[in-house]
């Protein structure tokens, strides 16, 4: 895993209360992760003194810090920031859709969003290369039939590419 310290950019994510359950929550979900780091609130700040301000957490070995800033309906979570996970296989992205999904919203095009609000993108790494293909008759129809679906199946991706009545 990669130290903190040396991550030149980390997300940062703005919860009213939720930061230790949500890292709790993605560390669950993804391998190779871990709670880095909590730190507390002293006498200035929104929270009570001594509640939880931050979780710094790994997922996947990637470094996020999430904070309970408090209610701020300008700091919400919005599908305009999302976090986009390649997946190599159909299990990987079955595992991870059934997860991430669990209390949330199941949304189109591989995308949901979590419990929490955040939105995340569960890919298989094998549908850039079918969209980038030179033919571009093979990409049209892998678009087609990807904006059918909610999460993504990469047999049906893989039948419309190859021409298959998908």
């Amino acid at each position: 895993m990669q130290d903190a310290a040396a991550q030149k950019i980390t997300p940062f994510l703005w919860f009213e209360r939720e930061a230790e359950q949500a890292a709790a929550f993605y560390t669950s979900v993804f391998e190779r992760s871990k709670i880095v780091d909590v730190m507390h609130y002293g006498e200035a700040g929104p929270g009570e003194r001594g509640s939880v301000m931050s979780v710094t957490f790994e997922a996947d070995g990637q470094t996020f810090i999430a904070l309970n800033g408090g209610p701020n309906p300008h700091m919400a979570f919005s599908p305009a920031v999302s976090f986009f996970i390649r997946c190599r296989t159909q299990h990987e992205v079955d595992r991870l859709w059934d997860k991430l999904g669990e209390g949330g919203e199941r949304l189109q095009c591989g995308w949901l969003r979590d419990k929490f609000g955040v939105t995340w993108q569960v890919v298989p790494s094998v549908l850039g290369d079918m969209l980038r293909d030179e033919d571009r008759g093979r990409a049209a129809r892998v678009m087609r039939s990807m904006m059918q679906m909610f999460k993504l199946d990469i047999a049906k991706l893989q039948r419309a590419y190859d021409g298959d009545a998908a």
